[in-house]
């Protein structure tokens, strides 16, 4: 299965599987770091009950393609879109009513390992909930093709950040799955 249609247009089998790999559960809390046009906003929408997706991107007109293409999704409050760059924001920008994500997720978000990302891994650690994850996926091919291996830096980051780090392999696409380890401060 190559792409199918969703949300006005096609989603790649990549961001289907990271989507699926991330098993969002009809109530789950989720966060989507640099959204894009919100292709996988709308595929997690599709699982929702209860739950609810907040995206943010630093491109205005991803936020507004985004809001087009998930307009349903946004009146239901499924989805809050948000044009703000991720290390500008503080927990209490994220959270509403309190209650953290269950899951984070970014898609070819590179600000996690071309350096430091310390300032928003502690952002990441504040908000996700006990027993929440961080998934980072990279990788535009297609299924088949080879895809670069996960960075050693991002790796490196996210266990000196205390997570630790499982790594993840799907179609055209490679990535972690991070958890904060047991006696980190949020």
């Amino acid at each position: 299965m190559a792409r199918q249609p969703t949300g006005g247009g096609t989603v790649p089998e990549r961001i289907r599987w990271a989507v699926g790999t991330m098993a969002p559960d009809p109530d789950d809390q989720l966060l989507e770091i640099g959204c894009g046009p919100g292709v996988a906003v709308a595929l997690v929408c599709e699982r929702l009950a209860g739950g609810r997706i907040v995206a943010v991107d630093r491109s205005p007109t991803a936020i507004d393609r985004a809001a087009r293409r998930n307009a349903g999704h946004v009146a239901s409050g499924r989805a809050v879109l948000r044009a703000a760059a991720l290390e500008s924001l503080e927990a209490a920008d994220l959270l509403q009513g309190g209650r953290r994500f269950d899951k984070v997720f970014a898609m070819n978000v590179n600000l996690f390992w071309v350096r430091s990302p310390a300032r928003e891994l502690e952002l990441v650690r504040a908000v996700l909930a006990p027993g929440g994850a961080l998934y980072l996926f990279y990788g535009y091919g297609t299924p088949g093709q080879e895809v670069a291996e996960v960075p050693g830096a991002l790796v490196g980051h996210l266990t000196g950040g205390g997570f630790a780090v499982e790594l993840l392999r799907g179609p055209g696409v490679a990535g972690v799955a991070a958890i904060p380890r047991a006696g980190q401060p949020p």
